[in-house]
């Protein structure tokens, strides 16, 4: 059990549901035709110029991380995959377990200070606007937005500025993508290990994050527990 003033929250795979019931969509790697597991090393490893926003264009960002595994990867496929990618984020982003939307309401109406610090790109929170998460937070932090990608100190400050607290006053809670944890360690924060997601995606590096973090909990709506709220 741990006290804090803020709790600062990864927003995919820590907010959103199980990937699994994101979409009926089929996923960008497959209608590609590209292997996930190159797909995801893409994504998590090839790929800041997305996050930090240095490129918005939906069709420019599915066509360079795709050559980055296939050179030879049609246009057409890229527009079409791109389309799908919007809506598939899209189901994600309203498709927020009601568990989740209850808990950040039960934080707020006890005083704790909401924070939220996502690396996603201009595909990934096109429709934020319209997610029953958005508003719900005292500092919203996307990395497309703000030009800078977890595990990089400077935006876990951003959000801590914007929230008016410390580092030893918060938690950090998220699924560990991106090496966020250590990150947020590294300046300071509490880090609060969620695996209920990643569980049914890459249980095998569940055990390294366990390791990474202060504390470890199955789903974000966990968290009043260890305030004691």
């Amino acid at each position: 059990m741990t006290t804090a003033k803020g709790v600062i929250f990864d927003l995919f795979h820590t907010l959103t549901g199980l990937e699994s019931e994101w979409s009926d969509l089929p996923l960008t790697c497959d209608v590609l035709g590209i292997d996930r597991r190159a797909w995801d090393e893409v994504i998590t490893q090839k790929s800041r110029w997305r996050l930090s926003g240095e490129q918005r264009d939906p069709f420019l960002i599915i066509r360079d991380m795709a050559r980055l595994v296939r050179a030879d990867i049609a246009d057409a496929l890229v527009r079409e995959a791109a389309a799908i990618r919007i809506q598939r984020f899209r189901h994600a982003l309203q498709r927020i377990p009601a568990e989740n939307v209850d808990m950040l309401k039960r934080l707020r109406k006890a005083g704790v200070r909401l924070g939220l610090v996502s690396n996603a790109d201009a595909i990934e929170v096109a429709t934020w606007a319209d997610c029953p998460l958005a508003g719900l937070f005292d500092s919203e932090v996307i990395s497309c937005e703000v030009g800078m990608v977890k595990p990089e100190p400077e935006i876990y400050r951003k959000c801590l500025g914007e929230l008016s607290l410390q580092a030893r006053e918060c938690l950090f809670v998220g699924d560990g993508g991106s090496n966020e944890l250590v990150g947020a360690k590294e300046v300071g924060l509490t880090a609060v290990f969620v695996f209920g997601v990643i569980s049914e995606l890459w249980p095998e590096r569940i055990p390294a994050r366990i390791a990474s973090a202060d504390y470890h909990l199955k789903w974000a709506s966990e968290v009043p527990g260890l305030l004691h709220l």
